[in-house]
């Protein structure tokens, strides 16, 4: 999938007249692209779309006019992007129990070992990207890769039965991947 480049980013004044028709393609785009693993994981499958309306937004929010700075937040949100054979996403970890927050967010350290996209016999381990946990704390948003081998990859493409899944010792959860969000995961995996 081809990286963002500094010339599809619009600049502010254009990007108003444009963001109110942007953001609802985004979020009807989004609903198949995110899936719940049980009530405290949520992943939401990233693509050039999804990474573009993230680069405008931030350029909005912090209102960013500066060619360079703007390189910057491409360069950081291009990581999202996922290379040839594998998915992105972005995982959350829905903590809704604000007073224990710090306590309920430690009890998933070590979810980058336990979580993976199965298809069909292939299991497509989780590859998260580093500085997002520690051994006494952990980011409530953590960035994922699934890495396809070829064969996963066609399953996936072929129709085999997918699912995500965490099995980790303080939150075991499976989803199976409906027909719209394999639909679009496909596009993604053979772009």
């Amino acid at each position: 999938m081809k990286k963002v480049t500094l010339e599809e980013i619009m600049g502010l004044a254009a990007y108003e007249k444009v963001r109110e028709n942007f953001r609802r393609r985004i979020i009807e785009l989004k609903k198949a692209r995110r899936v719940a693993v049980g009530d405290k994981v949520t992943l939401v499958f990233e693509n050039r779309d999804t990474v573009i309306f993230q680069i405008q937004e931030m350029v909005r929010a912090e209102r960013i006019v500066d060619l360079d700075k703007i390189r910057d937040e491409i360069e950081v949100y291009n990581e999202l992007i996922p290379e040839p054979g594998e998915l992105s996403a972005t995982l959350f970890l829905e903590i809704t129990e604000q007073s224990h927050l710090r306590e309920e967010l430690l009890k998933f350290l070590g979810i980058d070992e336990a979580a993976y996209f199965k298809v069909g016999t292939h299991s497509v381990h989780a590859r998260f990207e580093a500085g997002h946990s520690k051994e006494d704390k952990i980011s409530a948003v953590q960035y994922v890769k699934f890495p396809f081998s070829e064969q996963a990859r066609m399953a996936l493409v072929e129709g085999e039965e997918a699912e995500l899944v965490i099995d980790h010792p303080n939150y075991k959860a499976r989803a199976l991947i409906g027909t719209p969000t394999r639909q679009s995961l496909v596009e993604d995996i053979t772009a």
